[in-house]
Formats: C-alpha cells, sequence, structure tokens
C-alpha cells in the first residue's frame, strides 16, 4: 500500500479512470453487438454514426488502440453496407 499522499491520490485517480473506461467500454461493446443483431438495412444506417462516435471517442481517450477503432468501423461498415443491398 502507497504511504505518500500523493501516490495514494494517484491510485484514487486511477480507480475512477479503470471504471469510467469500463463503463464506456462495456457501453460500446454492447453498442456494436445490438448494431450487429439488426437485421434490417435502414435501421442499422440510422444507428451505424452513433455506433462509430462511440469508438472514435473511445479510441481518442486511449481506451482501445486507433488501429482497432478503424478495424471495428470498417467491419461494421461492411456488414451495414451489406444490409442495404
Amino acid at each position: 500500500m502507497a504511504n505518500h499522499k500523493a501516490t495514494q491520490k494517484d491510485m484514487r485517480q486511477a480507480a475512477k479512470r479503470r471504471e469510467r473506461n469500463k463503463y464506456y467500454g462495456k457501453t460500446t461493446r454492447n453498442a456494436i453487438r445490438d448494431i450487429r443483431a439488426i437485421k434490417a438495412g435502414n435501421e442499422a444506417g440510422e444507428k451505424m454514426p452513433v455506433v462509430a462516435a462511440m469508438i472514435d471517442k473511445l479510441a481518442q481517450k486511449g481506451v482501445i488502440h486507433k488501429n482497432k477503432a478503424a478495424n471495428l468501423k470498417s467491419k461494421l461498415a461492411k456488414r451495414v453496407n451489406s444490409l442495404a443491398k
């Protein structure tokens, strides 16, 4: 256990950030799961920009890597575009 005040504060802040990152990560994963389950092209097309923005925010905050975000968005776009046909 840390004894310095600054280290204790750092641990508290890290715990808050970890919880926040877990929440946003899980919420985004659920949104991705939900958009993958959609069978109608127009409904998926409407939700795609919202989910893409969520993924971008995770990458911007460093929760996931930017290349992983790009891969996720690419796969989702392929799926949504295939439903539109």
